[in-house]
């Protein structure tokens, strides 16, 4: 079983290095991809109301003692408001079956709604001790310095797409600064850094996978990474990253791949989608 290093939180909970992305997986895809992971020892997952799959989760945590997993939810944009904040919450923990998250995020900064309205919900929610921990994600740092400004509660995390190709590193230095812990979303960049020919070359003198080398490079840099799959095989992989070492230079290869081009984290948003919802 794989040892899962962590890293603290300012509530003094320890967050693992790794956990199972769910991204754009539901029904028994879902269930068998969380439980190969937290039978592989990844005792860390993280859903989204709006991945639409938390009941399916639940059902899996359901064989496995709660106080031994790592679980974060996130709430939709178009719930920011105080009151929708605190029902989506409350929804979430229904499907999810449990009485509390380790972590709840801002799933996506939304400019129509206050965001001191918004954190002051969340206090509320940790107050309440529904979530023990509070954070975002998708936040710039412009946004994330405006959170740490008005929130009651410490703002533990940003949730960021983060890859070889997409490696933000003023975004990175303002959240070191911060104390404010980075997890990569799209650690993989959905897939685009497979057929990368630098990461291919590591994978082989590694004798690892491709995706092995980019979660490890992420590590190495001090990321929690969220690896999605829908392969228990390849979730198990995904997760053999902390019993073998990397050179610096080949991590620093791997820094060289930035192109500054994100996959998902485009600088225009479709304010009309379902996630947003703002009306004109």
């Amino acid at each position: 079983m794989t040892v899962v290093p962590t890293v603290e939180l300012p509530s003094g909970d320890e967050l693992p290095m790794a956990g199972v992305g769910t991204w754009n997986i539901g029904g028994d895809t879902v269930r068998n991809s969380v439980r190969a992971g937290l039978d592989a020892g990844t005792m860390h997952v993280d859903t989204a109301e709006g991945y639409h799959n938390e009941a399916e989760i639940g059902d899996v945590l359901e064989d496995y003692r709660r106080e031994d997993v790592f679980l974060t939810s996130k709430v939709l944009p178009k719930h920011l408001d105080y009151e929708s904040v605190i029902a989506s919450c409350e929804a979430s923990l229904e499907r999810l079956g449990t009485d509390y998250l380790d972590l709840y995020l801002v799933h996506w900064p939304n400019p129509a709604i206050s965001l001191r309205e918004t954190l002051d919900a969340m206090a509320t929610l940790h107050d309440r001790g529904l979530v023990r921990n509070v954070g975002v994600s998708n936040f710039s740092a412009y946004q994330l310095s405006c959170a740490h400004h008005v929130s009651d509660a410490p703002i533990a995390v940003n949730q960021i797409e983060f890859n070889p190709y997409f490696q933000r590193p003023d975004l990175v230095e303002y959240c070191r600064e911060t104390d404010t812990v980075i997890e990569a979303a799209a650690p993989l960049a959905r897939t685009e850094v497979f057929e990368d020919e630098t990461l291919r070359e590591i994978a082989d003198e590694y004798d690892r996978s491709v995706s092995q080398i980019a979660l490890k490079w992420a590590v190495e840099r001090g990321i929690v990474v969220l690896p999605k799959s829908s392969s228990p095989e390849h979730v198990r992989q995904n997760f053999e990253l902390f019993d073998w070492e990397m050179d610096e230079a080949d991590v620093e290869r791997i820094d060289a791949l930035d192109r500054d081009r994100p996959v998902y984290d485009t600088p225009a948003k479709d304010w009309t989608g379902d996630d947003y919802g703002i009306a004109e």
